[in-house]
């Protein structure tokens, strides 16, 4: 019977070296066969602090806690003045019975004016017993040298009358408890009410220790637990295997994803020592094959998700290791950038190190940095990789480096769980199923840190705020594509949800519409390739929108269904060579859609139907840059360039202005900047025309291979290394960098850049400051927009060749 579940993981207890001595302290009649013992100071406050417990709670509504509650109904008749202490046993029907012992003072036990109480007095040898029924319930209290004990049965009080043989260890442990707290708990190790504080199965807590002793501060939000914990020398236990090792700082959480169920980690300094303990205590054979690949090894860490197990070596020496695993370099995968390779002794680590590792079916392998990564599931060596460059592990979130607050940075053991692994735990200890009760505990942990002979505790539950990963970037999504993805994502309106879709294409020409949750809506075959970005237009002017935009032959506009608009697609025999240009010249919705083809503009209304009065000639060479609209102080005025000449037009197609100037141009796109025109020649020099057509140039030292970017007060460059936010500096890493974009979002700036080469995306504030979590891995150039209802912003980006990131800043 599994009665005590919600003291899960304020474990104690004690060892049987008894001595017969005179009893003088309530420690002295604890009965003989209790297995835990609670002590509190204050009984009034534990009850109160139990009740206002956000986690403990919890329990209420289940069978175990119901049953326990009735049991101890009748501490509502007991008003101690000091310490009390209450033990909890099983009997032979392996049923909880329950002991109550505190100093007898004159108001401590008042029945007169009770209702509902019967009293009976009983002869026990040359002691009195009171057997009393109240409310139904009955128990047994006797007092013995101005001690008051009272017991569920008369079996536990017959044990404490009749035997005074002490316990000298758990004297020692009771005596270093403290009177601070909302209460100690002392828990031996074989009680039938706690099985087991670890995810494994192999670690129960008869197996882990001898006995265990906590003090525990409850507060509303939070359960904080230290003690000690130690193995009698004449026992085989788990805790053993770390004598004469000295813990190491814990690392393991640098490369456990922030989304998985957890991980454990234990930590020695010499591989040696620990292997010797374990093949003295198991009697292990002493020759593993490639036990060199755990020689400068100082840790060893065990990452769950859902039933997937990795198991992570923390080097040392990276280069030794390495050589040690020499022999296993068949490439099996290579996933971004990292490759993943076979491992030829699948069972090595649950041969070397059970009972604390299970897992033996680690066939393959990979490294990152000084962590060397085992499992026999790729998708969960995909996820540990993605989230340890995208710097989205465990030790970035804001739960854990709070909950790591109160524990130390070095143990021998370190178990850290979501709320997932934390119900797992719970339900080794509980008949009940607690449902999904945990969320809001993000994480939990639990520390060992060996000592000499025992084992100080550390430990904590703790709830955590709504926000799970605080001022980093989380991976939301990772959408995998049936292809190979053609253009870079983008974001599109949902006019009927308001909120932020993406759309893409992939090598095969299928277009896709995708739910910010990552559901496809619909994919549609296309006949090439889309050019640039694609655009939305309410054509029929009811609120509905439309995605419009070109291929090489065609010119599109699909409703969100997925289905072409009439009288579209546009069929178009000589290649159009720009992305088509939509202009709504009066915001009125009659659309203007401008298809490029080399020299030649043409445009069409929102019915396929050409345009009259658009009198623009051939440009003078090919035009490399897609056609812009702009309106300032009510006048039109369209621009373009070829590599020789710019060009600004009327809404009619008709010469507005005719620069003074001429340049060999660069293909950069042509932005409205401080109400001029501006853009860059191949040499790198900004070039600006205002409306009166008077040209200036700058010479920004920009390099032939350059990009800009423009909004009306703020000026972005980028030329090799260097990034430019208006006037601030920024030195890149060397690589192969996007053209810049700048997103203006709720008064703010953000710049944003892609390394391809590096396969990093960079975002950037106003002032060129790196925000916090960058770079994150990505391989284009990203769309951000606050896609939902959450007022967070989420950014796309391309991941593997055939998939999409969906990130969140948070």
């Amino acid at each position: 019977m599994r009665i005590f579940g919600f003291s899960l993981l304020l474990l104690v207890v004690f060892s049987c070296s008894n001595t017969q001595i005179e009893r003088t302290n309530l420690i002295d009649y604890v009965p003989e066969n209790t297995s835990i013992i609670i002590k509190t100071s204050n009984l009034e406050d534990l009850k109160s602090s139990i009740s206002n417990s956000d986690f403990l709670d919890r329990f209420s509504k289940t069978n175990a806690y119901k049953s326990l509650e009735s049991k101890l109904n009748n501490l509502a008749l007991l008003k101690p003045n000091g310490d009390v202490l209450i033990c909890f046993s099983a009997d032979a029907t392996d049923s909880l019975q329950y002991a109550i012992i505190t100093k007898k003072t004159r108001h401590l036990f008042k029945t007169d004016s009770l209702k509902n109480y019967i009293e009976e007095t009983l002869k026990y040898e040359n002691q009195t017993l009171t057997k009393s029924t109240f409310n139904n319930n009955t128990f047994y209290s006797t007092v013995i040298d101005s001690t008051f004990i009272a017991a569920s049965s008369k079996d536990v009080l017959d044990t404490v009358l009749s035997h005074s043989n002490m316990n000298d260890e758990l004297v020692k442990i009771y005596n270093a408890t403290s009177n601070d707290k909302t209460f100690s708990v002392i828990i031996k190790a074989d009680t039938p009410f706690i099985k087991s504080f670890f995810v494994g199965e192999s670690l129960n807590l008869k197996a882990f220790t001898s006995y265990m002793a906590l003090d525990v501060d409850v507060k509303q939000d939070e359960i904080y637990f230290n003690g000690i914990t130690k193995a009698t020398d004449t026992t085989k236990r788990i805790l053993h295997i770390f004598k004469k090792t000295i813990p190491q700082e814990n690392q393991i959480q640098n490369i456990t994803p922030f989304d998985s169920d957890g991980f454990m980690s234990f930590t020695f300094k010499n591989f040696k020592t620990i292997e010797g303990n374990l093949n003295t205590l198991y009697k292990k054979d002493s020759i593993v094959p490639l036990t060199a690949v755990l020689d400068n090894i100082v840790e060893v860490g065990i990452v769950y998700e859902n039933q997937n197990r990795a198991i992570v070596l923390n080097s040392i020496d990276v280069i030794a290791t390495e050589d040690a695993l020499i022999g296993e370099q068949t490439i099996m995968e290579t996933y971004r950038g990292i490759d993943i390779f076979g491992f030829s002794d699948p069972d090595l680590f649950s041969k070397t190190f059970f009972p604390l590792i299970q897992f033996n079916k680690a066939n393959i392998y990979c490294e990152l940095d000084n962590f060397f990564v085992f499992s026999d599931n790729l998708e969960l060596l995909q996820n540990i990789i993605s989230n340890y460059q995208n710097k989205t592990t465990l030790s970035e979130t804001e739960a854990f480096k709070k909950c790591m607050e109160k524990l130390s940075n070095a143990s021998s053991i370190l178990l850290v769980t979501n709320p997932s692994s934390l119900k797992t735990i719970i339900n080794k200890n509980f008949n009940d199923d607690l449902g999904e009760s945990f969320g809001n505990y993000a994480i939990s942990a639990l520390q060992f840190i060996y000592d000499s002979n025992f084992a100080h505790i550390n430990g904590i539950i703790k709830k955590s705020k709504s926000i799970a990963v605080e001022n980093s970037i989380s991976e939301e999504l990772n959408i995998k594509l049936s292809a190979d993805i053609l253009t870079n994502p983008q974001f599109v309106v949902n006019h009927i949800t308001k909120e932020k879709e993406i759309v893409v294409q992939d090598v095969k020409n299928n277009l896709y519409l995708i739910s910010n949750k990552g559901k496809i809506l619909w994919k549609k075959q296309l006949e090439g390739a889309v050019l640039g970005t694609i655009e939305q237009m309410d054509i029929f002017k009811n609120g509905k929108l439309q995605l419009a935009f070109a291929t090489p032959n065609k010119v599109y506009v699909i409703d969100r269904n997925g289905k072409d608009v009439a009288p579209f697609p546009g069929n178009f025999n000589d290649d159009i060579t720009q992305p088509l240009a939509i202009f709504d010249y009066d915001r009125n919705k009659d659309y203007r859609l401008m298809v490029t083809q080399g020299k030649n503009l043409l445009v069409y209304d929102k019915n396929l139907k050409t345009v009259d009065g658009f009198d623009f000639n051939m440009a003078d060479g090919t035009i490399i840059t897609q056609p812009k609209h702009f309106r300032i102080h009510s006048k039109d005025y369209i621009v373009f360039k070829t590599q020789s000449k710019f060009y600004i037009l009327d809404r009619t197609g008709n010469t507005r202005l005719t620069p003074k100037t001429k340049n060999t141009y660069s293909d950069q796109p042509i932005f409205l900047y401080n109400d001029t025109f501006t853009t860059t020649t191949l040499n790198g020099n900004l070039v600006s025309i205002n409306t009166n057509g008077t040209v200036s140039a700058k010479n920004l030292n920009l390099s032939e291979k350059h990009s800009i970017f423009a909004s009306s007060k703020s000026l972005i460059t980028q030329s090799d290394n260097k990034l430019a936010i208006k006037n601030n500096s920024v030195e890149l890493d060397f690589g192969n960098y996007t053209q810049p974009e700048l997103f203006y979002i709720k008064d703010k700036i953000y710049v944003a850049t892609t390394d391809l080469q590096a396969k990093k995306v960079y975002i950037y504030d106003s002032q060129g400051v790196l925000l916090s979590g960058f770079p994150v891995y990505g391989n284009s150039p990203i769309a951000l927009e606050n896609i939902d209802k959450d007022n967070k912003l989420e950014f796309i980006t391309k991941g593997e060749p055939n998939s999409i990131l969906l990130y969140k800043l948070n």
